[in-house]
């Protein structure tokens, strides 16, 4: 049962109009989410009337924001199950991942995964790591069969996507963190594409470290967070310098604060995190179990439908979450994508900054649908609506 046959949220989305009051059908949450009017309103109040920096001021104002900057810390670390000491705020899951390659200090053999996106392969060879990479099953989930012939003493770390951004396919988070485990390595979950449409419990999977971002949990940009379990950010070196993140400086000799403020140098995302918190109670409110049937339920009315096209060839699980990745005969995703923007529907065509991904696949690009809280079936019927119509442009 999807929300439009229970209660539609897509009224307090202000964004899924046109310039010409149109519905916009928007499918391409998994690259960024369009934010709720009680985000909206969270973050206007922040900047405005609340306004103050944090963790510097004496007067009542920046005290009261500096309260309120934590307490989005909790709010944020208790939505994946997790404690206030073990949240860094980096500007992104991207910036989460690059501090962890960098500032960990048992740098050695990185077991990455084929669908990985750039930002979990990326920052690993820059800062130095050895990187090993991880089959994909047919059906286009990672082989942790494979993962536990390839693990070796000499990985230190572990590093999958909780849930591909391109396939929708879901790693089994459980038995990755026991097969890292095993071999003495860490196990990192990149969870951008995961905390938006399934209920995350760090404790539960057993994993290290989780990365995930603001912006596609319905919150601003700019904003994101590593979890790490505190015994570990207490090993970890600051990756960047500056006001904040110092006990006491000298010209001979700087001692840093405490994790996690050691890795939060100057002046932090202070709005952006407020909004991030609200995107939290609002997902909270709703109901990751109730959106990831609503998803799942879309999901299957796509892939039932792109599966009559003959000239279609889907990618991924049969339950992919919230996502559905495709290519047409003939017609390549950018033109695809150019076609359905006229029929006021939104999807992403591309690599989807998977470009390995694509390599394995045996194809430069796909379309890609992928559904949130405001989707409905509606959104669905206009995408096939459009595919016709470029079906029929093409000949």
């Amino acid at each position: 049962m999807t929300l439009t046959a229970t209660k539609s949220h897509r009224a307090d989305f202000p964004g899924l109009v046109t310039a010409d009051g149109a519905d916009w059908h928007y499918l391409d949450s998994a690259a960024t989410a369009q934010k709720p009017q009680a985000v909206i309103d969270a973050v206007t109040r922040a900047l405005g009337v609340d306004y103050a920096t944090v963790h510097r001021g004496v007067y009542a104002r920046s005290a009261e924001m500096t309260l309120a900057y934590e307490s989005a810390r909790r709010r944020v670390a208790a939505f994946i199950g997790g404690a206030e000491d073990e949240i860094v705020f980096a500007r992104g899951a991207t910036e989460a991942i690059n501090l962890l390659a960098y500032s960990y200090p048992d740098k050695g053999r990185v077991l990455l995964s084929q669908l990985e996106h750039h930002s979990n392969i990326v920052p690993w060879q820059l800062a130095g790591w050895q990187v090993d990479v991880c089959p994909l099953t047919e059906d286009g989930r990672i082989d942790l069969d494979a993962a536990e012939k390839m693990l070796t003493p000499e990985h230190t770390m572990v590093a999958f996507a909780h849930v591909s951004n391109v396939l929708g396919s879901v790693v089994d988070g459980q038995r990755a963190a026991e097969l890292a485990h095993s071999v003495g390595a860490k196990l990192l979950l990149d969870g951008c594409q995961a905390v938006p449409r399934l209920a995350v419990d760090v404790a539960a999977l057993a994993c290290d470290f989780y990365a995930f971002s603001s912006h596609k949990l319905y919150g601003p940009t700019g904003v994101g967070a590593l979890w790490g379990r505190a015994k570990l950010l207490d090993r970890m070196a600051p990756w960047q310098g500056g006001g904040a993140m110092i006990e006491k400086v000298t010209f001979a000799e700087t001692t840093y604060a405490p994790a996690p403020q050691r890795f939060e140098a100057g002046t932090p995302a202070i709005v952006e995190a407020i909004g991030f918190a609200a995107a939290c109670d609002y997902v909270d409110a709703i109901g990751l179990d109730t959106i990831h049937m609503h998803e799942d339920a879309l999901v299957a009315q796509t892939r039932e439908a792109l599966r009559g096209m003959n000239d279609v060839a889907l990618f991924g699980p049969e339950d992919s979450a919230g996502i559905v990745s495709f290519v047409m005969d003939g017609v390549h995703p950018h033109d695809l994508g150019t076609i359905l923007d006229e029929e006021n529907v939104a999807i992403r065509a591309g690599h989807h900054c998977a470009q390995p991904l694509m390599e394995h696949l045996g194809v430069s690009a796909t379309a890609r649908a992928s559904f949130g809280i405001y989707s409905t079936e509606e959104d669905v019927a206009a995408l096939i609506r459009g595919i016709e119509r470029t079906k029929r442009i093409f000949g």
